[in-house]
């Protein structure tokens, strides 16, 4: 099996092949029309059409919430800030200093409501199983990026996946040698520290290492950095492209036939 193979058995449905680049354009496409308007309609139709597509992706639904969970949480929070303070209009059902309750701020909180999650979520479905190490091959041999910058943040990124055993790692190590501390917040801030330190560390030597190896340096002669990864933009791509647009567009279509669409909350 190849490295480039490999690297894709992560990425199932739809999306299953496609280019990294693919994807992060469709999060573009896909919420950047979300951001202009306030409305409700094309929230709901939004968020609707990832619930559907996120099982063609590859994200089944408890997927969706396990990995999204704390949008959940933080959806609410700001819904209920703008049904406390939205702008008034239509009928007042509550009203006291700051606060005022009206149609308006009931409309506006829903589709802050809603809106958190329609933007929120297409990211979650899209931005799972992408490859760093291919999406750091796009980015320079597609996008044109320095490759200095683009190899330095994929080891970065992939040293971020250590985190969570590193903490493991520092936890049984403080046991062992009989160190407590009394108190969370204590707790949190000596491991923190020590996460720190072992990361600045790590970092220190993958640098040395990678800058010995050639990886930051530029080809004799003025050439061209060599890839042992092509990434190129196939068919597919394009037409994943041109699919997403024309559905990234459909919510907003729906709005404004609707006669819901409020450009920035106009």
């Amino acid at each position: 099996m190849s490295v480039k193979g490999a690297g894709r058995l992560g990425s199932a449905g739809l999306l299953r092949g496609v280019n990294p680049l693919t994807r992060i354009f469709l999060m573009f496409v896909w919420v950047t029309p979300l951001l202009l308007s306030v409305d409700w309609v094309s929230a709901v139709v939004s968020l609707v059409m990832t619930l559907l597509f996120a099982p063609l992706c590859g994200v089944s639904w408890p997927r969706l919430v396990k990995a999204g969970w704390f949008l959940f949480l933080i959806a609410p929070l700001s819904g209920i800030s703008m049904l406390l303070y939205g702008a008034p209009g239509g009928r007042e059902y509550f009203s006291w200093w700051l606060i005022t309750v009206s149609d308006n701020s009931l409309e506006l909180a829903i589709a802050i409501t809603v809106r958190v999650l329609a933007v929120a979520l297409p990211m979650v479905v899209l931005a799972r199983d992408i490859d760093p190490t291919e999406l750091g091959d796009a980015l320079s041999q597609i996008l044109k990026l320095p490759s200095r910058f683009v190899i330095g943040a994929v080891a970065g990124v992939r040293m971020m996946t250590l985190f969570k055993s590193d903490w493991q790692y520092l936890a049984m190590a403080r046991r062992a040698r009989g160190l407590t501390d009394e108190g969370r917040i204590k707790h949190l801030i000596t491991m923190s520290f020590g996460l720190l330190v072992l990361a600045l560390r790590r970092g220190g030597k993958l640098a040395t290492a990678m800058e010995a190896r050639g990886f930051g340096r530029t080809p004799p002669g003025g050439g061209q950095r060599t890839w042992a990864r092509p990434s190129r933009l196939a068919g597919r791509d394009w037409l994943v492209m041109v699919v997403g647009t024309g559905l990234a567009a459909l919510p907003v279509v729906v709005s404004v036939l609707s006669g819901s669409w409020r450009f920035f909350g106009l």
